[in-house]
C-alpha cells in the first residue's frame, strides 16, 4: 500500500503489480473554466479530481498508479468487460501511464472467479477493445454536451427569474423519460369514467359454489343487461359445452439486468438500482456473473455441471441441482437476448465467505433458482372453460390446474402460479341458480408507472442503456420531478416538461434518442465514426440552446414558479382539521430555529392550529394515513434507526399534543 492506495504483487510468468481503479478517475470537463457563455461545446477529458469537489481520492491515486507505471514493462486492461470498463482502463493507460494504449493488452472475463482470471489471463487480447471504447466516449461526450448546456439553461434561467437556486437538469434520455411519465399522469387526470354493466350469477355445480361470467362481458346499454337479467331468473341452468384443453408452459429464461431488475421489483420489492447495486456486490465477491447484461443465453463454455455441482454442497439447493445433474442432457431454455461482452447472469455456484444480509440473500437466491429453472422440464396445465346456459342467456366459467410442475419447483415461492380447478362436469349436466348479480361499473384510469413499468418502457422504447435506466429515474426523483413509488409527476415535473415540449422538442423526442441511441451501437460495431455523430448531436444541440436563451425570461418565470410550489407541495401535511380552509405544513421558526406543523393560515392569523414535531432528524409528509386513527401522519428519519410514521392526532397513542 502506498499513500492509502493499496496494490498487489504477484509472479505468474514474471512480476506483476495490480492496481484497482477506483471507478472512473477521468471525466470530461469544459475546457474554459468560470463564465461559460452557452454553448458550451469546447471540452476535454481531465482527472476527476479537477472538477468534482468529492472526488479528491482520485488525485492520490492517479500519482500512484502513475509512479508505479514508470517501472512497468508491459500493461494489461484487467477492468469489467464492458463499456464504462473498458473506458476506465482507456483513461488510465492514456493520461495516467502515458500513452500506453495502444501496446497495452486486455483481459475478457464474466465472472471474477479464480478459474476464469487465470483463463483470461493466459489468453490476452492483443490490444484494447476500441470499439467499445470509441462507443462508451461518444455516449459520455455526447451526455455531457446535452446534460451542461441544458441543465445550465434551465438552472440559470430559474434562478435569474426568482433569485432562488434550484438544480435542474434534462438530457437526451431523462427528457424522453419525464415526458412519457408527465404524459401518462395527465391521461389520468383527463380520464373521464363513463358507466358500464356486468352480468353474473351464482351457481352450484355438484355442490361446489362458483360464479359465472355472462358472455358478453361488458353492456354498454343498461336497458339491455336489465333484460338479459330478468332472462336468467330460473332456478336452474345446463351445461352446454365443456372445453378443456393441456398446454406445456416453458421454464422463464435466464436473467438479463432488465428482467432481474423487473422480477426483484415484482416479488422483492428491490427498487432496480438498489437491485443492480446488489447484483454488482454480488459479482465482486464471485457470486455471479456480470450482471450489466442484454444477454439472455448461457453458452455450454460457462459449464453446466460443474456450477450444478458446486451449487449441490448448498443445502438450500443440493436436491435442486442433483436432480438437474440426473438429466440425460442439461439444456437451459434462452430467450432472444444477446450480448457481446457476456452471457446471462448466472449463479458461478462459490460459496458465499460469509452470512448474507437481506437484499443480497434475496436478490442472490433470485439468480439461482433463475439459472435452476431455465434447466427445468416445461410444467404441464390444463384449462378448462365451461359453458352454461341460464335461462337462454350465455354464460361461462374458467379453471386452471398444474399437473407437472416441471421447473416451478426449481423457481421455488417465485413459481407459484394461481390454481383454480373445477369440479368434474359433463355436457348437460344442471346446476342450480342461487343468485343473480347485475354490477353498475365505472372504466377505470391508466395506471401510473412503477420504477419496475418504467424500465420496461424504456427498454422497449431503447432510449438509455442496460446500465444507466435505473440511474435515469432516480435523478428524476432526486430532481424532485416526481415522487411516490407509483410515480406521480409533480407541478415542477410538468413545468420542465412544458418547457421542453415547447422551446426545444427535439430534447423529449424518442425518436431523437433512439436514433442517438443506434448510432452509438453502430459505433461499437465499426460501422459509424464517432467524430460524425459526435458532430451531429452538436448540430442538434445548438438551435437548442439558441431556443432556451432567446425565450429566458419567460422559461425563467415558469421554472421559478414551479420551484417556488414545488418547495411548498413537498413540505405540505394535510387539509387542516380546524379551519378547514388552510393546509397544514412543515414550518421552519425563524425566531426560535424550530420546526412544527401549523395551518397555512396561521400567516394570516385566521387559524392557530399547530402540531409539534421532533427536533433531530428529517422529517417530510408521508402522504399516508394513520393505522390507528386515520389522522395525517409525517415519515421520521434518525441517524441509524429505521424511518417511522408519526401521527399528528393529539389523541391518538401515536401523536403529539397540539397547540391551538
Amino acid at each position: 500500500m502506498e499513500n492509502g492506495v493499496p496494490y498487489f504483487e504477484a509472479y505468474r510468468k514474471g512480476k506483476l503489480v495490480i492496481v484497482p481503479a477506483l471507478g472512473h478517475l477521468y471525466t470530461v470537463a469544459a475546457k474554459k473554466k468560470g463564465g461559460m457563455q452557452l454553448p458550451i461545446l469546447d471540452y476535454e477529458w481531465v482527472p476527476r479530481y479537477e472538477v468534482e469537489r468529492g472526488a479528491r481520492r482520485a488525485k492520490i491515486w492517479l500519482q500512484v498508479i502513475s509512479k508505479l507505471a514508470g517501472d512497468a514493462d508491459a500493461f494489461i486492461d484487467a477492468c469489467d468487460y464492458d463499456i464504462e470498463g473498458s473506458i476506465i482502463g482507456y483513461c488510465i493507460l492514456k493520461y495516467a501511464c502515458g500513452g500506453k494504449e495502444n501496446e497495452a493488452k486486455r483481459m475478457r472475463y464474466s465472472t471474477l472467479t479464480e478459474e476464469e482470471l487465470e483463463k483470461s489471463y493466459d489468453s490476452l487480447m492483443s490490444h484494447l477493445d476500441f470499439s467499445f471504447i470509441e462507443a462508451g466516449l461518444a455516449r459520455h461526450e455526447i451526455d455531457w454536451l446535452y446534460g451542461i448546456n441544458l441543465s445550465r439553461a434551465l438552472t440559470t434561467a430559474a434562478k435569474n427569474s426568482g433569485n432562488r437556486y434550484a438544480m435542474l437538469s434534462t438530457g437526451r434520455v431523462q427528457g424522453p423519460t419525464l415526458k412519457f411519465l408527465a404524459l401518462r399522469e395527465r391521461n389520468i387526470a383527463c380520464f373521464v369514467p363513463t358507466p358500464y354493466w356486468t352480468l353474473k350469477a351464482k351457481v352450484s355445480i355438484d355442490g361446489v359454489a362458483l360464479e359465472v361470467e355472462h358472455e358478453k362481458k361488458v353492456f354498454e346499454v343498461k336497458a339491455e343487461v336489465e333484460e338479459a337479467s330478468g332472462r336468467c331468473k330460473v332456478e336452474s341452468g345446463r351445461i352446454s359445452r365443456v372445453e378443456s384443453n393441456q398446454f406445456r408452459q416453458m421454464p422463464p429464461v435466464p436473467f438479463d439486468l432488465g428482467s432481474l431488475q423487473a422480477e426483484a421489483y415484482r416479488f422483492l420489492r428491490i427498487a432496480p438500482l438498489r437491485t443492480s447495486t446488489v447484483a454488482q456486490k454480488l459479482y465482486l465477491d464471485a457470486l455471479i456473473s456480470y450482471p450489466r447484461t442484454s444477454s439472455q443465453k448461457l453458452p455450454p463454455q460457462i459449464g453446466y455441471p460443474r456450477i450444478l455441482q458446486d451449487l449441490a454442497e448448498n443445502p438450500q439447493y443440493s436436491h435442486l441441482a442433483l436432480e438437474l445433474l440426473a438429466k440425460p442432457e442439461l439444456k437451459p431454455n434462452e430467450g432472444k437476448g444477446t450480448d457481446s461482452a457476456h452471457p446471462a447472469i448466472y449463479p458461478t455456484g462459490k460459496q458465499p465467505k460469509k452470512p448474507f444480509a437481506g437484499p443480497e440473500r434475496n436478490i442472490y437466491d433470485l439468480v439461482v433458482r433463475r439459472f435452476l429453472a431455465a434447466f427445468g422440464d416445461a410444467a404441464l396445465r390444463r384449462t378448462v372453460r365451461v359453458f352454461l346456459d341460464i335461462g337462454g342467456e350465455k354464460f361461462s366459467l374458467s379453471g386452471t390446474q398444474t399437473l407437472e410442475k416441471g421447473w416451478l419447483k426449481f423457481y421455488g415461492p417465485l413459481g407459484v402460479l394461481s390454481e383454480n380447478p373445477l369440479p368434474r362436469v359433463e355436457e348437460g349436466d344442471e346446476v342450480l341458480v342461487k343468485k343473480i348479480l347485475l354490477c353498475d361499473e365505472f372504466t377505470k384510469s391508466p395506471s401510473r408507472y412503477n420504477p419496475s413499468s418504467m424500465l420496461r418502457k424504456m427498454e422497449h422504447e431503447n432510449i438509455g442503456t442496460k446500465a444507466t435506466r435505473a440511474g435515469i429515474l432516480q435523478t428524476l426523483y432526486e430532481r424532485k420531478y416526481v415522487r411516490d413509488e407509483k410515480i406521480a409527476v409533480s407541478d415542477l415535473g410538468f413545468e420542465v416538461t412544458d418547457v421542453l415540449r415547447k422551446y426545444c422538442p427535439s430534447i423529449t423526442s424518442v425518436e431523437f434518442t433512439r436514433q442517438l441511441e443506434e448510432k452509438m451501437s453502430l459505433i461499437q460495431e465499426g460501422k459509424e465514426c464517432k467524430s460524425v455523430v459526435i458532430a451531429d448531436a452538436v448540430n442538434v444541440l445548438k438551435p437548442v440552446i439558441a431556443s432556451l436563451r432567446e425565450n429566458q425570461k419567460i422559461v425563467g418565470e415558469r421554472l421559478s414558479g414551479a420551484v417556488q410550489r414545488s418547495t411548498l407541495e413537498e413540505r405540505v401535511v394535510g387539509a387542516c382539521p380546524t379551519c378547514h380552509s388552510g393546509r397544514l405544513i412543515i414550518i421552519y421558526s425563524k425566531r426560535t430555529g424550530k420546526r412544527f406543523v401549523g395551518c397555512t393560515n396561521y400567516f394570516g392569523h385566521t387559524c392557530k392550529t399547530a402540531f409539534p414535531l421532533p427536533q433531530r432528524g428529517y422529517v417530510k409528509p408521508s402522504r399516508k394515513p394513520c393505522s390507528r386513527c386515520g389522522w395525517m401522519t409525517v415519515q421520521v428519519w434518525l441517524k441509524g434507526k429505521p424511518s417511522w410514521n408519526l401521527c399528528l392526532n393529539p389523541q391518538c397513542v401515536k401523536g403529539s399534543t397540539a397547540k391551538k
